[in-house]
């Protein structure tokens, strides 16, 4: 295989051998994406129908659970359709797909992540101009300007990716496409134009990543200082969880692109990558509504009247 032009598929890394395990493998992604099709689901009907919930910070967690099902989407279906037919093989178009979309919800997901840190260090240490700094108009720019980084940040990869000559065969050692692993299989130097694009995707996330632990310093002294124990319960019920949501994604995704290579290993990295790729999109909806009174109350309205409609 001379460059990329004549592959026409790759072949993605098995998580198992024997038919006994691969179908245990489908049964359990379509277990963790039907948990991560539900959960995200209730949450964003509810916060649809729900007037209550017609607020910037949930207006925020809509956009977060679109991408997050959009994400689990890119890569599941196509791994739990391979060990159901016991194939390895997707097509080069498909992969292309693949790296193109994982880019783009990913990134927009981690800009998005840091616009909700913006909106919860307004809501507590701004409360005064609270309605001015995220009004309606303001909130819609700052979701479309994440989905647009997003999808800049992915045409941007995945046509550097994809212009680089391959001839190291066409295994991908992942279960499904990833950047790192189609620049293995590189054969010239111009890799590292699409290493120097990572490199700078990694210093604009860690510019967010210092952006989200200044708010979140201010956040906490701020809310540190409220007199009355249910001011502080109630700040911190609407910011932990998002913590929460941004120490998971932040430190798997991390861990995934920055470990020594000398760690690095193909079942570390299988492991790794379903800490980035899946769990999060799962997690996110059970991590959001544990300490959140108004979205547990909507979700209990909501899953009554689904109930009263099947009665």
């Amino acid at each position: 295989m001379s460059n990329g032009s004549s592959l026409t598929e790759f072949l993605l890394l098995a998580f198992v051998d024997t038919r006994e395990l691969q179908l245990l493998h489908f049964s359990l992604f379509l277990g963790i994406y039907l948990a991560a099709l539900m959960g995200n689901g209730l949450i964003i009907t509810a916060i649809v129908c729900d007037h209550r919930l017609h607020t910037p910070m949930y207006f925020f967690l809509l956009s977060l659970s679109l991408l997050d099902l959009g994400t689990i989407s890119t890569t599941v279906p196509k791994s739990m359709a391979n060990s159901l037919w016991d194939t390895r093989a997707i097509s080069y178009s498909g992969c292309a797909a693949q790296v193109f979309f994982f880019f783009f919800l990913f990134s927009a997901e981690y800009s998005l992540l840091t616009v909700m840190a913006y909106d919860r260090f307004v809501a507590i240490c701004r409360p005064l101009h609270y309605g001015t700094l995220m009004g309606t108009r303001a909130c819609v720019k700052m979701a479309a300007a994440a989905w647009a980084s997003g999808f800049l940040n992915a045409l941007l990869h995945t046509a550097n990716t994809f212009s680089v000559p391959l001839c190291q065969g066409n295994t991908v050692d992942q279960f499904f496409c990833e950047v790192p692993q189609i620049l293995k299989l590189s054969c010239s130097d111009s890799y590292l134009r699409e290493v120097g694009l990572l490199v700078v995707s990694v210093c604009l996330a860690f510019g967010c990543f210092v952006f989200i632990v200044l708010s979140y310093v201010q956040i906490f002294t701020a809310v540190l200082r409220i007199p009355s124990e249910q001011g502080r319960h109630k700040a911190f019920s609407t910011c932990l969880p998002h913590l929460a949501v941004v120490c998971l994604f932040i430190s798997t995704a991390f861990f995934a692109y920055l470990k020594p290579p000398s760690i690095s290993s193909p079942a570390l990295d299988l492991v790794v990558s379903v800490l980035y790729a899946v769990v999060p999109p799962a997690t996110n909806p059970l991590i959001y509504s544990m300490r959140n009174k108004e979205l547990k109350d909507a979700l209990k309205k909501l899953v009554q009247w689904v109930h009263c409609q099947h009665q």
